[in-house]
């Protein structure tokens, strides 16, 4: 995949003008004649799992545990303590363009990325292992590493990957096993967090399977005034997911409440860089394709950060979307390997 620096996009005569170029001679992703319009109102469910078990295991354990834990798996533990407001997460939905995938709220459009969900994180058809048979393992196993790694494939797959509840689907053990190997879990939860949003947004129901924990984090992060002293971000040891279970939210607000503000969002309401954000490069293609591909573990989507230049306090211009709208599919039927294929090979 390429990784292009992108510091300074103003001074980057040369992605501009690139994707400026691009969008005038392919076209748009929708086919002509085609808008992009939030549809009707969505009715999402944002069913959660009981986590009151592992959070009460999690307190059993002594520090030398949890600093195992922290040393292969970050801080993901800070997922069992982040609040999910529903009236607010019911309201983000409504503003999910899955036409371009991304958040249109008002006058802003906003996506959270790779890099964003990098430093945030420092049951159907499928196969599942009830909860209850990990719990198990988690307090009985005699290998403390194993409980460990136990303990992380619950998180992953009750509050990360909740497709269904109280159960693991088995396809958050073959990620945990390519996470062994130093591949990053970012990609993987964007994808799914996409997917579950674009496919809530084209029903106008369902319930969302990605994980709304995380996604709150990412909008607190650009929307909430709250007082930030953004040097403790380069401190040793510092959790932006630490940080938000910490800050005190009001809870009082009305899912109505919520779209109201969030329809009539201006630019100078929204903080475009998050605080906890440290600029750096950003992935805006992959190959051949003119935006970012994302696999996940249950289905494939495409994103394109150029949308949302101005969330690396940089300049915004018009990005190229050519096919965006295609690349969503899941891992099923006939054909869907070859697409992987040529996704991974990118």
């Amino acid at each position: 995949m390429e990784n292009e620096f992108l510091s300074k996009v103003e001074d980057n005569v040369a992605v501009p003008a690139w994707s400026e170029r691009l969008q005038s001679e392919r076209g748009d992703s929708l086919a002509e004649g085609n808008i992009s319009e939030l549809q009707d109102y969505t009715r999402v469910s944002v069913a959660q799992n009981e986590l009151q078990e592992l959070r009460d295991i999690w307190a059993s354990w002594d520090d030398g545990v949890k600093q195992l834990f922290y040393q292969n798996y970050g801080d993901i533990s800070y997922l069992l303590d982040v609040r999910v407001d529903k009236h607010l997460f019911r309201a983000l939905v409504q503003f999910w363009n899955s036409a371009y995938k991304c958040f249109t709220f008002g006058d802003v459009d906003l996506v959270p990325t790779i890099e964003e969900y990098t430093w945030v994180q420092q049951k159907g058809d499928s196969k599942c292992i009830p909860w209850e048979n990990l719990r198990n393992l988690i307090l009985t196993h005699p290998d403390e590493r194993k409980r460990v790694d136990i303990f992380a494939l619950s998180i992953y797959g009750l509050v990360i990957f909740p497709k269904a509840l109280r159960h693991v689907d088995e396809a958050v053990i073959d990620l945990l096993e390519r996470l062994e190997k130093g591949i990053t879990s970012v990609p993987v939860i964007l994808a799914e967090t996409f997917r579950s949003l674009s496919s809530c947004r084209k029903t106008g129901e369902g319930r969302f399977i990605g994980c709304a924990q995380l996604l709150m984090a990412w909008f607190h992060g650009h929307f909430w005034k709250i007082d930030k002293v953004s040097y403790r971000v380069f401190f040793e040891g510092y959790s932006p997911l630490k940080e938000e279970i910490a800050i005190q939210r009001r809870e009082d607000i009305s899912e109505e409440k919520w779209m109201d503000i969030l329809q009539n969002l201006k630019e100078r309401d929204t903080e475009w860089r998050a605080y906890w954000m440290v600029p750096d490069e950003i992935m805006y293609r992959c190959g051949n394709f003119d935006w970012v591909p994302l696999l996940g573990i249950w289905g494939a989507i495409g994103y394109t950060p150029l949308l949302a230049l101005r969330q690396y306090k940089s300049r915004q211009f018009v990005p190229a979307t050519y096919r965006l709208a295609q690349s969503e599919f899941s891992f099923k039927g006939a054909h869907y390997k070859k697409r992987v294929r040529k996704l991974s090979d990118a």
